[in-house]
């Protein structure tokens, strides 16, 4: 979980009808497609992996089997275009926090719903049998939002709310693995005020402070140190 990757917005399913694989001319349903979409999530992190089916989706969706084959060719990219549709708007408009405590209250109201918590632990607890399906996770809340979570860790960088030795990177591999901790450690029942004063807490020891004066340069925030 990369952080500016974890730190999207589930994608509103009334927005533009997906588009899997059909047969040429075969007349399509936008609510055949949603339906099956939706109960792939649904079966994915209800049971996981190792439980989801062509039938108990096809079952679950209020279709035939034969439907669900006409969009999809195999289970694995049913699920993979499932998690694409889930997150289809997370670059739509590209974040921009003017600080460090706007970025994670916007990780902190993702990761708080208990829906988007189990979606991510199914996510990484199948990297093993389909990692196909983390890299589709990646692939919707890459780009634009990690360039945006860089730049905001940079600007702190910059105007002395971060170490001046700070390196953006690490700093966002260290939120991505206490995301992963807490997903793992808490309950889902943690609010959003509580997993922002978590993530708070995680950047303080590396450093940061949101109090800090003036927008020294690192040359100037090294001299101070």
């Amino acid at each position: 979980m990369k952080l500016g990757d974890d730190g999207g917005r589930t994608a509103d399913t009334s927005a533009q009808s997906p588009r899997p694989p059909g047969r040429p001319g075969r007349p399509r349903s936008r609510e055949a497609d949603e339906a099956i979409l939706s109960a792939a999530l649904d079966l994915l992190i209800e049971r996981g992996v190792g439980w989801a089916s062509i039938e108990q989706i096809a079952r679950r969706a209020g279709v035939t089997r034969a439907t669900v084959y006409r969009r999809f060719p195999n289970l694995t990219e049913l699920l993979v275009r499932a998690i694409e549709w889930e997150y289809r708007e997370a670059d739509a408009a590209p974040p921009h926090w003017p600080d460090i405590e706007s970025m994670v209250a916007d990780w902190a109201g993702h990761l708080s719903r208990p829906r988007a918590r189990r979606l991510m632990r199914r996510l990484y607890g199948s990297v093993d049998d389909l990692p196909e399906l983390l890299r589709a996770y990646h692939g919707a809340h890459g780009g634009a939002r990690s360039r945006a979570v860089r730049a905001t860790l940079e600007q702190a960088r910059a105007t002395g709310r971060l170490p001046a030795d700070s390196d953006p990177d690490i700093l966002q591999q260290l939120l991505s693995g206490a995301a992963l901790h807490h997903l793992a450690a808490r309950p889902d029942t943690t609010g959003a005020d509580e997993m922002k004063a978590y993530f708070l807490a995680v950047l303080r020891q590396a450093g940061h402070r949101p109090d800090a004066g003036g927008t020294r340069t690192p040359k100037e925030h090294t001299a101070h140190e």
